[in-house]
């Protein structure tokens, strides 16, 4: 039985620190294990020009604990206005690695999103031909559609038509959910990629909804059933380096969680890295937990592999229940059992 696990120090290719007071005191737990992390655009107002992710990036850093060593890259938030130019001079300086896209009205403060597909061609077809990928939020927000089922719809009348209309478009379906969409990368010719968070291997609807409405498992997309849960265990352990972490970490205070309207969002920094070594062991896929978390997003993202070494020792660990904000507490997820690894040691070289 293996009892330490030593890995590259892993990326998270999908992360919400927010900004001001919740960003200084969410940050640090992102930092201590993760290099990098694709952050996402959505602050009120959005992160939509170059010059917005700059100034964000400023802030970031300025947020990030003495001894602490962790990069952010830059998304832009793609709306109807966003120009091209800007995106492609942002993403030659360095500074931007990906744009996102969210369908208006699909996910938290997602209103400046995309309603109208042919007003964000140019954008496409210049990103396409800079290598600069498409991060989608992978869900139709008609109100005729089942919750359930508006990622496999999103997939069928808005990716798939995409990809065939600008091939050249290098494309990340981020925060997959279903069987449905794990088989499409899966049987998708170069250039598509998907990112799987930690809840979403960690937890189903059950989770969600017997015994009582359970708030902290609620996010979006929502969880989906145990076969599409196993399903994406299936994918994030099978070494396919189409596959790669994304946690979609997403603080929202308590009071924002537990409320008659709550919030969409699980808090996975603090303990990521645990859970994850745990489901791998229960898949009899410790082997593959380097390549998922450390190796397959920066192939992806044409991006080196961190030189910087995580270390997992088999122990269980008490994590925080709560990250203290001066807004109010931030729940921790909480996966439903006690992860079996614990995270030794990281070093940044």
């Amino acid at each position: 039985m293996t009892e330490r696990l030593v890995i590259r120090r892993p990326d998270d290719w999908h992360l919400h620190l927010r900004d001001g007071a919740m960003l200084k005191a969410v940050l640090p737990e992102t930092a201590r294990h993760f290099a990098r992390a694709i952050v996402m655009p959505n602050l009120v107002p959005p992160v939509v020009t170059g010059a917005e992710a700059g100034a964000y990036r400023d802030r970031i850093l300025a947020a990030l604990p003495d001894g602490m060593t962790f990069e952010p890259l830059m998304t832009l938030y793609l709306t109807e206005e966003t120009d091209p130019e800007d995106v492609a001079v942002a993403h030659a300086s360095g500074l931007v690695k990906a744009v996102k896209l969210y369908p208006a009205g699909a996910t938290t403060n997602s209103a400046s999103g995309v309603r109208d597909f042919t007003k964000v061609r140019p954008v496409l077809e210049r990103m396409a031909e800079i290598g600069l990928p498409l991060c989608t939020h992978g869900e139709v927000t008609s109100a005729d559609v089942d919750i359930f089922d508006r990622e496999a719809v999103f997939i069928d009348t808005v990716l798939d038509p995409l990809r065939r209309d600008i091939p050249e478009l290098r494309v990340i379906m981020e925060h997959i959910t279903t069987s449905q969409a794990a088989d499409y990368v899966r049987e998708a010719p170069a250039g598509l990629g998907a990112t799987i968070t930690t809840h979403h291997l960690a937890i189903n609807r059950n989770h969600l909804l017997v015994g009582g409405i359970r708030p902290h498992y609620y996010c979006l997309p929502v969880a989906k059933r145990a076969s599409h849960q196993q399903a994406l265990r299936k994918a994030a352990t099978s070494g396919d380096p189409r596959f790669f972490l994304g946690t979609d970490s997403a603080p929202h205070v308590d009071a924002a969680k537990e409320t008659g309207c709550g919030c969409a969002g699980c808090f996975t920094a603090t303990n990521t890295m645990a859970i994850l070594a745990h489901v791998f062991e229960e898949e009899s896929a410790l082997d593959k937990l380097e390549a998922f978390a450390a190796l397959n997003g920066p192939a992806f993202y044409r991006l080196p592999v961190n030189n910087g070494t995580l270390v997992l020792e088999r122990r269980t660990t008490e994590y925080p229940v709560k990250i203290e904000t001066p807004d109010g507490p931030v729940t921790v997820f909480d996966p439903g059992f006690t992860p079996a690894w614990h995270v030794a040691s990281v070093s940044a070289e």
